[in-house]
């Protein structure tokens, strides 16, 4: 299978990657580019903050594998950036994003969001 790159949602983010194998209805994809930075908090309690866990998402990790359905599986072109400045580039959009606002939940998305970037090395 020749190597195509592809972009792809996973949970909350979405991806730039190679699509290296494909199996029933399902694609395996090297992540090689962050294109949207996953939310925080509880995805199936949106925009709550009371809730039992309060999820702390990180982006995938560059090279890392994931199963995607095909069907959600796009052509894409690599931006020739690399792995780090496009996480960079999500994470400031995200962060922009939740700091412009007042909710109590864009509040603690901000203050998780900012816990999940000691992890990263820019």
């Amino acid at each position: 299978m020749e190597t195509a790159i592809v972009r792809v949602p996973y949970k909350t983010g979405a991806y730039i990657g190679e699509k290296i194998e494909e199996k029933n209805d399902k694609s395996l994809i090297k992540v090689r580019e962050v294109l949207k930075h996953p939310k925080q908090g509880d995805l199936h309690n949106p925009n709550q903050v009371d809730v039992a866990m309060f999820h702390e998402r990180k982006a995938l990790a560059e090279f890392e594998k994931v199963w995607i359905p095909t069907a959600m599986v796009k052509e894409a072109e690599l931006s020739g950036r690399s792995y780090n400045e496009t996480l960079k580039q999500a994470y400031n959009t995200y962060f922009q994003e939740l700091e412009n606002k007042e909710t109590s939940f864009d509040k603690k998305s901000l203050e998780t969001l900012q816990k999940a970037a000691e992890d990263y090395k820019f």
